[in-house]
């Protein structure tokens, strides 16, 4: 039985105690054994190296210099990480080996929560497979992205609610390696509502169990 490990936290304006159960429930029906944990001790744990799956759900917050390098190191040697929104990157801002592993780091939602449209990049990947271009209600993050990731869908940005930014394409979903860790991350999924929308909740689910070892 392969086994995924989620540790949420940090900021709790992202719901990720909800987050967090709704993720379980769905690592769980696909056959992993999931434990949750609520500290970021738990990466500095050597266990973690033989896990299949980690899904941080941490907004902000910090981590240890120790619980870092533990966890880079086991995405490099093979553990799958995925997350989403605020939750896997708005964490831990100061840690920049963090931010080379993820992809990216949320910089801005101008407008806050607003309509916007997700188009897909790339339909013929197996995570967007049968998915369409789709009207979304959240926060539209604008993002600080590394070039290497391959981008799934994206995100544009009409200037409303900041005009220099007008036609700004900002990814949205992407998947990378780290070493040989496959990476996974959506910024879709604000709160925990955000799971009843079918695209949103597929897309992640297909996410994680494509960066899952």
């Amino acid at each position: 039985m392969r086994e995924a490990m989620i540790v949420w936290g940090g900021w709790m304006g992202h719901e990720p105690d909800q987050a967090a159960k709704i993720v379980s429930d769905m690592l769980t029906r696909h056959g992993f054994e999931v434990r949750v944990e609520t500290s970021t001790k738990a990466f500095a744990d050597p266990a973690i190296a033989d896990l299949s799956l980690i899904v941080p759900i941490i907004t902000m917050a910090k981590i240890e210099k120790d619980e870092l390098a533990n966890l880079t190191a086991a995405v490099r040697e093979g553990v799958g990480l995925a997350g989403f929104h605020g939750g896997m990157c708005d964490a831990f801002r100061e840690a920049v080996d963090y931010q080379f592993m993820t992809g990216g780091q949320w910089v801005a939602h101008p407008g806050n929560v607003i309509d916007f449209r997700v188009n897909i990049a790339k339909p013929d990947d197996p995570v967007m497979e049968g998915i369409g271009d789709f009207d979304y209600r959240s926060e539209q993050y604008y993002m600080h992205v590394d070039p290497s990731n391959e981008v799934l869908a994206t995100t544009t940005f009409s200037g409303e609610h900041a005009p220099w930014i007008e036609g700004v394409v900002m990814p949205v979903a992407w998947k990378r390696r780290h070493g040989k860790g496959r990476v996974f991350y959506s910024a879709l999924g604000h709160v925990a509502s955000e799971f009843e929308v079918p695209q949103m909740r597929t897309i992640l689910e297909r996410g994680m169990l494509w960066a899952a070892r």
